[in-house]
């Protein structure tokens, strides 16, 4: 056979192949199984902690009682007493804080009037507790300004002389209010406004001078004829809404306050009043 015809001689394959593959193999497992180790790490499970959720959530709920994890906050209602008539208690806190500030709204008030009831004035003003605070009333303005003036009398004077010392060691807040009847007393209505306003303004300003309230605790309203407390209909109910509040303002969260005028009736009705 002539070379020319001759098949070229293949070579023989190799006994051993290339097993570089082997490696980066080995590295993807050792990799892998590192992954499902800290896998495995993070998702076992703290019995103590996880028996600790059980107790929690089961107490919530009220499935059952715990005497070793309670943290429910608030009250919670067993299911036989839903939809009934019984009503849930007012928070023994706020009661207590409400009670709290009647006491010492009340020992304001009966300084004030001691006070009073030495100078024979004790019939000069009234008192009135509500959620706003104490009341301290100045009936009928005659008693108390010249007529269709903002001047104070003698005996205005000699009321605003106790009331002053009794607020002034206190951090309460007062609202001094001027009030007029309802009656066409001006042409002009705003003079009516400014007849309000300028009382209180003028007793505010003794409370501070002469009763040495701190002028950062008082402030001074008008309300003209705007807040009756009777309908006027004769000399005796237009004498009443002729007047100026002395309003010592509570100081409590609106929850305590509103739990006050209850308190107050409580007291008034084991006293026999």
């Amino acid at each position: 056979m002539s070379a020319k015809g001759r098949r070229p001689k293949q070579h023989e394959e190799d006994e051993h192949p290339d097993e570089r593959w082997m490696a980066s193999y080995m590295d993807m497992v050792t990799v892998l199984m590192c992954m499902f180790i800290v896998l495995f790490a993070m998702s076992t499970v703290d019995a103590k902690k996880f028996e600790q959720l059980k107790e929690s959530l089961a107490t919530g709920f009220g499935a059952e009682e715990s005497n070793t994890v309670d943290t429910a906050v608030g009250i919670i209602v067993p299911p036989d007493q839903v939809d009934s008539e019984e009503t849930v208690e007012p928070d023994a806190a706020l009661a207590a804080l409400a009670a709290k500030e009647v006491d010492d709204l009340t020992a304001l008030q009966d300084a004030i009037y001691a006070g009073l009831q030495e100078k024979g004035l004790e019939e000069s003003v009234r008192f009135e507790m509500d959620e706003r605070g104490l009341t301290i009333r100045l009936v009928s303005s005659e008693m108390f300004f010249a007529p269709d003036l903002a001047d104070l009398t003698n005996e205005a004077v000699q009321v605003l002389d106790t009331v002053g010392p009794a607020l002034a060691p206190t951090t309460y807040q007062v609202s001094i209010e001027g009030h007029t009847a309802q009656v066409r007393q001006f042409a002009d209505d705003a003079l009516d406004w400014e007849l309000s306003s300028s009382r209180s303004v003028n007793v505010l300003r003794y409370l501070i001078s002469g009763g040495g309230v701190l002028q950062e605790n008082i402030k001074a309203v008008g309300y003209g004829e705007s807040r009756p407390l009777t309908p006027g209909r004769n000399a005796a109910e237009l004498a009443q809404n002729r007047r100026v509040d002395i309003v010592v303002l509570s100081g409590q969260s609106e929850d305590v306050r509103s739990l006050i005028p209850g308190i107050v009736k409580e007291r008034q009705a084991a006293a026999g009043h």
